[in-house]
């Protein structure tokens, strides 16, 4: 994927708490999941499409994460959120992982796949409005920036 196919939609800030380590003393594989989480959950909220009152929501069909470096207590890991490949009831989100205190040297990169689902049916449904427009605004500024 090309960096410009994809879209910043969420910046955070997260401390590193000292349970995030493991016995080696960094952070543990799986709290790098984590923080893309509570970033992806985090701007979900923020553009009001948390689960319905129906229970319709977000549901990840897969997620991946490369390490480059280990991250370690003290310190902060800034999460950059991006969106790209919007089909109908889905879309990707990308997300890196810097190390504040490093200069924002890359620390860990990855994602996952958003599907939009229906709680009764547990079938997928089109996506909500808001997160369509998020990214048809995105390839609106592409087009007139070529």
């Amino acid at each position: 994927m090309k960096v410009g196919d994809k879209k910043l939609v969420y910046t955070v800030t997260i401390p590193i708490r000292w349970g995030d380590m493991d016995a080696m003393g960094h952070v543990n594989n799986t709290v790098y999941f984590q923080y893309m989480e509570q970033a992806r959950i985090e701007w979900l909220a923020m553009m009001g499409c948390l689960p319905d009152e129906n229970g319709n929501g977000a549901v990840i069909v897969n997620a991946h994460c490369t390490f480059k470096k280990p991250l370690k207590y003290p310190g902060q890991v800034e999460v950059c959120t991006y969106i790209s490949n919007m089909g109908r009831t889905s879309f990707e989100t990308t997300q890196e992982m810097r190390s504040v205190g490093d200069g924002y040297s890359l620390y860990a990169e990855g994602g996952a796949k958003v599907v939009w689902v229906d709680a009764v049916t547990e079938k997928s449904v089109v996506l909500p409005e808001v997160i369509k427009q998020t990214f048809a605004e995105f390839k609106s500024e592409q087009k007139r920036r070529r």
